[in-house]
């Protein structure tokens, strides 16, 4: 299958890049960054897009693939409600569209979180636009649309994306919380599986992810 990867310089984008790169049955991935990464693959190719509200230019890249793997993201911490979710929402659903005009057979796998508020209406902002997004792409008419909510992640081997922070609490917060963490090789796993085989299950958490992992 040929995929489209959004977020690769960043942590969990990385490390499902890494996976796809590794995996026989991914013959053909195509970045979508704001920044060139400085990757080098015989798999990959590079889209560098300052705007994700602005894909015009680009569009005949993005032909021809089978699923999109959204990890692109940021934290909440320090921005307003406002600025979160345009980021996370309006440029996401932005994405999807023109995905899902250009590939109407794609398979979308969004990147969103545990926790994640289905709702919209919890006291964690970032819960609530997370889930506004999960509820907006699994109105659209792709093939299938998966959310996955990982928790603490490990990073995967070879990965350069990983926080100082990251790299001291790896050892020891999978032994203390082993149902609140899965590994990035778990999570490419888990969506390169729902791509090739499908999942009964729409909106993935922990314990789904590791499950279609090793379908």
């Amino acid at each position: 299958m040929k995929v489209i990867i959004t977020g690769a310089t960043g942590f969990v984008g990385e490390g499902v890049l890494l996976e796809c790169l590794r995996n026989n049955n991914v013959s053909a991935v195509l970045m979508v960054n704001r920044k060139p990464s400085g990757i080098q693959h015989h798999k990959l190719r590079e889209c560098i897009v300052t705007d994700f509200m602005d894909l015009s230019a680009v569009k005949p890249q993005l032909i021809g693939y089978d699923a999109c793997f959204y990890c692109a993201g940021i934290s909440s911490v320090g921005l307003t409600e406002e600025v979160y979710t345009h980021i996370t929402y309006d440029l996401t659903i932005n994405f999807a569209k023109v995905m899902l005009s250009l590939n109407p057979d794609m398979v979308f796998n969004f990147v969103s979180g545990s926790h994640t508020d289905a709702s919209e209406k919890g006291k964690l902002m970032w819960a609530r636009v997370k889930g506004k997004a999960e509820n907006a792409l699994g109105k659209m008419p792709f093939k299938a649309q998966y959310n996955f909510r990982p928790g603490f992640m490990k990073p995967t081997k070879g990965q350069q994306n990983v926080k100082t922070f990251y790299k001291i609490i790896v050892p020891i917060f999978p032994l203390l919380f082993p149902s609140q963490s899965c590994t990035l090789r778990e999570v490419g796993l888990s969506m390169i599986n729902a791509t090739l085989k499908g999942s009964a299950v729409r909106t993935l958490e922990i314990s789904d992810i590791k499950r279609l992992a090793v379908a």
